[in-house]
């Protein structure tokens, strides 16, 4: 297994061929633990929304030539992003916001602290791009997503909606520096 120290992290755009394993990883991972509703997932969140002149980035982590991780920021939209998550009338506080998107790192290079990194990396280009917080939710089958978010120092809200949807989901918020 190679060394954290070996991957570069990288911009991407949508359309770059690095970005395939990322989304197909990806894919793959919510259909197995979700079922195949969950490619709803990708057409929710347009990739575009995921590029500069959007106020977003999307971050791979390469080693090898090999996409092994990655993930996105968007500017956090209320209606796209908590709508019967956090109630609209929420403290949810009122300031430039990046939600994350699509983290993931490939399963023959996990438990090497690439996620963590992957967060790291978003988290400096959302407060390069303004932003001054992150919001972020995860689903009820993702527990090591879970805990890399408490790790990482971010706060998990109450999901108000889970009563009507009938499960769960993880929000999360962290103030950026």
């Amino acid at each position: 297994m190679a060394a954290l120290d070996s991957t570069t992290a990288a911009l991407a755009r949508p359309e770059d061929p690095a970005v395939a394993p990322l989304m197909a990883g990806l894919l793959d991972e919510y259909t197995t633990r979700y079922g195949a509703g969950a490619t709803a997932e990708f057409t929710k969140h347009p990739t575009e929304l995921f590029t500069e002149e959007h106020g977003g980035a999307l971050v791979l982590l390469i080693e090898d030539g090999q996409t092994v991780a990655g993930g996105a920021l968007r500017a956090f939209d209320f209606e796209l992003a908590a709508r019967g998550i956090l109630e609209p009338d929420s403290a949810f506080p009122d300031r430039p916001t990046a939600e994350f998107k699509r983290i993931w790192t490939h399963a023959e290079h996990r438990r090497r602290g690439l996620g963590r990194r992957v967060l790291d990396e978003l988290e400096r280009r959302a407060a390069g791009l303004g932003y001054r917080q992150v919001f972020l939710t995860t689903g009820p089958s993702q527990p090591e997503a879970v805990g890399l978010y408490l790790a990482a120092g971010y706060t998990e809200l109450p999901d108000h909606g889970a009563a009507a949807r009938g499960f769960a989901v993880h929000p999360f918020v962290k103030p950026l520096p």
